[in-house]
């Protein structure tokens, strides 16, 4: 989950998964043709095994096509979180509401329990010192709050700090903003969120 970089140490990231997902197919198909064709039948029946992986895979192939954020790539580092191309520097994020909902073992924004989590349940809140909270959309969101909330932790001081800036601070409940689609049309709702620089 954590790699280290020249420049900047990378807490989290991850891109689309649609290649990964790809080489997962071919390869679950695959395996059937080879044993099929050098084992049991003759390597022209056996042909069969990847034309129903591609007939399978036509429709899927399709929809990632169409599919806005197929090419989201998120990244976590310690200055900032990047959603593709746009940046939000950690400076406008509420790291302290960030920190307290992880040490009471609860998501960023909707205060949920991170356990309870489904992975259909996509939609990361990231609280913005201004009372704001945009989405960001993780494969794996409970992978990505335990990331966010242990540097949250770690930014503010250790669970200690936090408590004792959290039992003295106030500031608006985070607010999820809904979603805008860009003025070019191109499907993508983040391209535009001012909260990005």
């Amino acid at each position: 989950m954590a790699a280290v970089t020249e420049k900047r140490r990378v807490l989290y990231r991850q891109g689309s998964g649609f290649w990964r997902m790809t080489a997962k197919w071919a390869l679950a198909f695959g395996v059937p043709y080879l044993l099929d064709g050098g084992l049991l039948r003759s390597w022209g029946d056996a042909l069969v095994w990847p034309m129903i992986g591609i007939l399978l895979w036509v429709p899927f192939g399709i929809g990632v096509v169409w599919y806005p954020r197929k090419d989201q790539l998120v990244t976590l580092t310690a200055g900032e979180l990047r959603v593709r191309r746009k940046r939000l520097p950690m400076e406008k994020v509420n790291l302290l509401h960030v920190a307290r909902l992880w040490l009471e073992g609860r998501s960023t924004a909707d205060g949920r329990p991170v356990a309870e989590w489904a992975r259909l349940d996509r939609v990361v809140w990231v609280p913005l010192l201004d009372g704001r909270a945009f989405g960001v959309e993780i494969r794996d969101p409970a992978a990505f709050a335990k990331v966010f909330g242990a540097f949250a932790v770690a930014a503010c001081g250790g669970p200690d700090v936090v408590r004792a800036r959290a039992a003295v601070s106030t500031y608006p409940d985070p607010l999820p903003m809904r979603p805008r689609r860009s003025a070019d049309g191109d499907g993508s709702w983040l391209d535009l969120l001012d909260v990005f620089e």
